[in-house]
């Protein structure tokens, strides 16, 4: 394949040292690479498939010439720096809420929408959605498809990783200050994180939920290409490193067993199947899933009252496939389309 040239904004923070390490691991055709952060990381030197990378300035790049920008910065960096890209030719894929919800830009999962990475190409943004409704819409799509969905209920569980470099330091030094009988501090997260669940993700909107939530009710919606969807989330943080885990109540349109659904999931792409009734027989974050790129699911079970209710236990690494591997297995659809 012709060699892309591809910039990394963002690239000093979690999602942006997955970028590297899964553009390493796959192959992708990468010719010049440019690693971009914020002015406080400008010099620093990563290495990249053998070569020596020196970190530069985002407000300061010319995106000329480049094809592929992959963004990891947050929505302010995205909103004044993604269009400047897209103007100049670039491809960008933007791990921020900034264009999630815009009508001309696709919010993508390649499993199960990825037929709209032509609409991003012309548009020159794509939207990566959101972590934990990305693993909830992999196990959605293949259950809709073949019984439809009315509601969907859904608890999530999501790593202190999801939240950044300063909550997962803020969780080991909490740990660390209730091991020595010392007050645990809370910056990073709204509330003590270690030893504890906090129902409290981003901010509050008027209707009492919170951001996180209403994502999953607007992204969900948007991806499947269904208004009709019925999204009832609850999000909570817990002090889990990486890999978030979602319980997940499905209301199908017609009947369906849980062997039906195993069916339907094991033929699934992107889904990886772990349900036995027995101890270990379903995935759990840390010692299952971390560091893999499948959707897991296990514990699936009928409703006990309704031959249209099904329960399920989903489970990914936020950091894989909740954020960089999705946004590198879109470029990856793109390849084609742009010529290489």
């Amino acid at each position: 394949m012709t060699p892309l040239n591809v910039a990394i904004v963002g690239a000093t923070g979690l999602v942006g040292s997955r970028f590297r390490s899964i553009l390493e691991e796959r192959g992708f055709p990468v010719g010049s690479l440019s690693l971009l952060a914020s002015e406080r990381s400008v010099g620093r030197v990563v290495e990249f498939s053998g070569r020596v990378c020196r970190v530069g300035n985002a407000a300061e790049f010319d995106f000329s010439g480049t094809h592929l920008a992959l963004f990891s910065a947050g929505s302010e960096v995205a909103r004044e720096h993604g269009p400047r890209a897209a103007e100049v030719g670039a491809v960008v894929i933007d791990n921020s809420s900034c264009f999630r919800y815009a009508s001309d830009v696709p919010l993508i999962v390649p499993e199960v929408n990825g037929d709209q990475v032509g609409k991003g190409k012309r548009r020159g943004i794509i939207a990566n959605p959101n972590c934990s409704t990305i693993q909830l819409v992999v196990v959605l799509k293949p259950l809709r498809d073949a019984v439809g969905i009315r509601r969907v209920s859904v608890c999530t569980y999501q790593a202190v990783s999801g939240a950044g470099v300063r909550a997962v330091k803020e969780l080991d030094d909490q740990i660390e200050a209730i091991r020595q009988n010392r007050p645990a501090k809370s910056n990073a997260l709204p509330a003590r994180i270690a030893f504890n669940a906090v129902p409290h993700i981003d901010g509050f909107e008027d209707n009492r939920y919170t951001r996180e939530e209403m994502k999953l009710v607007w992204e969900t919606r948007k991806i499947l290409e269904d208004e009709a969807i019925d999204v009832n989330p609850t999000c909570v943080r817990v002090p889990v490193y990486v890999g978030h885990s979602e319980a997940v109540h499905v209301e199908t349109v017609d009947p369906v067993t849980p062997d039906h659904a195993k069916e339907l999931l094991q033929a699934a792409p992107g889904v990886s199947v772990m349900d036995r009734c027995e101890a270990g027989g379903y995935p759990t974050p840390a010692v299952d899933v971390e560091g893999t790129d499948s959707v897991f699911v296990g514990r699936i079970r009928q409703d006990l009252r309704s031959r249209r209710g099904l329960n399920l236990w989903v489970v990914a690494d936020n950091e894989r496939k909740g954020a960089a591997l999705n946004a590198i297995q879109i470029a990856e659809r793109l390849l084609p389309l742009l010529g290489m």
